[in-house]
């Protein structure tokens, strides 16, 4: 499915299964590439996706809000500039400093490979802000992409750093009101 909408900005595919049913929400940065005139791209792709598996298929198409700050259409876009023969530090600038603008705490994109077809290849990396990799709470998302270029295959890795998630702490209302009315008492 990815590789057939890869102009549609795939960011992830959700699967979900049971018995004898298949739901996929398709996370899309350009919803109407996938959904096509009238629906008709939805309507081939969930007949091709049923005659592949044998089960009945849901199809759920989910916009992306901030295309910007998504890992994976960063690291897509920066492949899509190598493979069109830009330089690799302004690709790797310019989308941090438009992912930075957005809101994001940090950003860090590490290419790997020939590098401006040099015969030895080499990583250059790229951060800004703050990327706490080792911190479990860290809401980091990731992404990776491979650019084909004629010297060979060129890796993109992004990390994006949108900030903490806190625990939740789920209190009942009826346990905060009995507490309450004995401190009354």
């Amino acid at each position: 499915v990815k590789n057939k909408l890869y102009a549609a900005g795939i960011s992830k595919i959700v699967i979900e299964r049971t018995a004898n049913r298949i739901k996929l929400n398709i996370f899309t940065a350009k919803p109407g590439i996938v959904i096509g005139r009238g629906g008709s791209g939805v309507d081939q792709l969930k007949k091709e996706l049923e005659a592949m598996t044998g089960k009945t298929t849901l199809l759920n198409i989910v916009e992306v809000k901030n295309p910007e700050t998504d890992a994976q259409l960063i690291s897509e876009n920066i492949a899509s500039q190598l493979e069109r023969r830009i330089s690799f530090r302004k690709a790797m600038k310019q989308s941090i400093q438009r992912a930075m603008k957005f809101g994001v705490k940090g950003a860090k994109v590490m290419v790997k490979g020939r590098l401006g077809g040099a015969e030895i290849a080499r990583t250059q990396q790229y951060h800004e802000g703050t990327i706490p990799l080792q911190t479990l709470r860290a809401d980091i998302d990731y992404g990776f992409a491979e650019a084909n270029t004629t010297y060979g295959k060129i890796g993109v890795k992004v990390w994006i750093y949108k900030g903490e998630v806190l625990g939740k702490k789920k209190v009942n209302n009826e346990e905060e009101t009995e507490k309450e009315a004995s401190r009354t008492n």
